[in-house]
């Protein structure tokens, strides 16, 4: 090969290999960070609106909430967190107080406070967010993980013990259809508490398809209780006296006494109703 050519070869590779390394040097760290921490910001501000939200994070993130399994993937993700924020009084605020970027400029971090509230209590606490930016040039969270500051608090209260005789019984409450007579076991179902209570049903007492913002806990303490699935009233799985039902938050679900029947239910309150149907919730009609 003629020594020019070897030279213009030559050449081309060190033009080559200093494009690169300023393609490599072109990537403004500082800019990339107050970026990321723009982006964060306004994920912040998407909490009352699930869809886009989720759109923060990437398509196989992973979240590893405190006390819970980490969740991975979308569809797993929104299931915890459509769970937290159907609970009572719920609210999520937090604050980037930093963050930072590769060299490369394609992966980072950002570390920042929060504050929960649910339930009628408060958790605040930290964060760390792990991003991947996308081949469109966006920011998406790969890993999120947060914890509260505290432990949690031991029960202030004292124990409850109510023997059979002492419970008063009264007209169940107008959301669910006439005829049943209720008992309040222990807190208030009407307050955002825990709450334990028991409900006398006839034989053939139905209530229609319906859910709860939170999960409930149903024991059967006598007689036989059908519980069926779905937005249309249908058949019912048949539980005898002993069963227990786990009713997830949100789950639609209907109820029927197969015979006279009673129940106690479980749960984080305040009790509600929300019927698939609204003509079939007996608070509305006249």
């Amino acid at each position: 090969m003629p020594r020019s050519m070897r030279f213009l070869g030559l050449a081309l590779a060190a033009l080559g290999w200093i494009s690169v390394a300023a393609c490599a040097r072109s990537v403004d760290v500082d800019q990339e960070r107050n970026a990321l921490l723009a982006v964060d910001r306004e994920w912040s501000q998407t909490v009352k609106d699930m869809n886009k939200f989720m759109s923060y994070y990437a398509p196989d993130a992973t979240a590893h909430p405190q006390g819970m399994p980490s969740a991975a993937g979308s569809a797993a993700i929104m299931d915890v967190f459509t769970k937290m924020s159907s609970a009572p009084g719920f609210s999520l605020q937090w604050t980037p107080v930093r963050a930072d970027v590769s060299a490369a400029g394609d992966v980072g971090y950002t570390v920042g406070t929060y504050e929960a509230s649910m339930n009628g209590g408060t958790e605040k606490g930290k964060y760390v967010a792990v991003w991947k930016k996308q081949p469109d040039g966006s920011w998406k969270v790969k890993e999120d993980i947060f914890n509260a500051d505290t432990a949690g608090t031991p029960p202030s209260s004292a124990p409850v013990m109510v023997a059979a005789s002492g419970l008063t019984w009264g007209a169940a409450p107008p959301v669910l259809p006439a005829g049943a007579k209720m008992a309040v076991v222990s807190g208030d179902p009407g307050k955002a508490e825990l709450f334990a209570i028991r409900l006398q049903l006839p034989a053939g007492y139905n209530i229609a398809p319906h859910w709860h913002p939170t999960d409930e806990h149903v024991t059967v303490l006598s007689g036989t209780f059908g519980l069926g699935m779905g937005e249309t009233f249908g058949s019912v799985k048949d539980l005898p006296t002993g069963s227990y039902a786990l009713l997830p938050a949100n789950m639609r679900h209907f109820a029927r006494a197969v015979t006279a029947t009673t129940v106690q239910v479980d749960g984080m309150g305040p009790f509600v109703l929300n019927y698939v149907n609204a003509a079939d919730d007996p608070s509305k009609k006249k």
